[in-house]
C-alpha cells in the first residue's frame, strides 16, 4: 500500500465514523474504527493499485465528501475544521460501504488486491459478534446502502460479477 494513499484513507475512515457512528464506549470506537479502516483500505488500494495511480490522486485531488455529506446528512460541523472532508474519495467509501456491507464480497476483493496491498482485513471479510456489536451502523446493509450504491457497478465490474446478490 502506498504510503500516498494515506491522508485518503484516514480520511474516508473518519467520514464513515461520522456518518455511522459505532456503539458508545472505547472498545466499540476502537472495533469499529478498525473495521471502517480495513474497508477503505481494502478500497483504496482497489482503487489506486499503483504508484502512478496514487500520484495521479495526488494532482487531481480526491474530490471531497460534499455529495456523501448530502446523501447522509452528515453533520458538517466540527471542532477540529473541515479540512480533511477535502480528502475524502467518493468512489472509495462506496466501495468500503460494499465491502463493510458484504463480507463475501470483501473477501473477493482482497483476493484481487491481494499483494500485501491492503494488510489485514479479518474483521471485514470474517466478522463476528463482536465487530456487529460495535458497529451496528456501519454494518447495516439497508443504511449503507445509498453509499454503496453510488459507485457498486463500479466495483463489482472490478471484480467481474454478473447479477450477484449482496449480502
Amino acid at each position: 500500500m502506498s504510503a500516498d494513499l494515506t491522508p485518503v484513507i484516514a480520511a474516508g475512515t473518519r467520514w464513515l465514523l461520522t456518518a455511522f457512528p459505532p456503539a458508545p464506549g472505547a472498545f466499540s470506537q476502537a472495533l469499529a474504527e478498525a473495521q471502517a479502516r480495513q474497508a477503505v483500505t481494502l478500497a483504496a488500494a482497489l482503487r489506486y493499485p499503483t504508484a502512478l495511480d496514487a500520484e495521479l490522486l495526488h494532482l487531481l485531488g480526491p474530490g471531497g465528501s460534499a455529495r456523501l455529506d448530502w446523501l447522509t446528512g452528515a453533520d458538517q460541523g466540527d471542532d477540529t475544521g473541515d479540512g480533511w472532508r477535502t480528502w475524502v474519495d467518493e468512489t472509495v467509501v462506496s466501495w468500503a460501504a460494499c465491502l463493510l456491507a458484504s463480507p463475501g464480497l470483501a473477501a473477493d476483493a482482497q483476493h484481487l488486491a491481494d499483494h500485501g496491498q491492503a494488510g489485514e482485513v479479518t474483521r471485514l471479510t470474517r466478522p463476528g459478534a463482536r465487530e456487529h456489536d460495535a458497529a451496528p451502523l456501519l454494518r447495516h446493509p439497508d443504511l449503507l446502502e445509498p453509499v454503496a450504491a453510488l459507485h457498486r457497478a463500479q466495483l463489482l465490474d472490478l471484480l467481474d460479477y454478473e447479477n450477484v446478490a449482496l449480502g
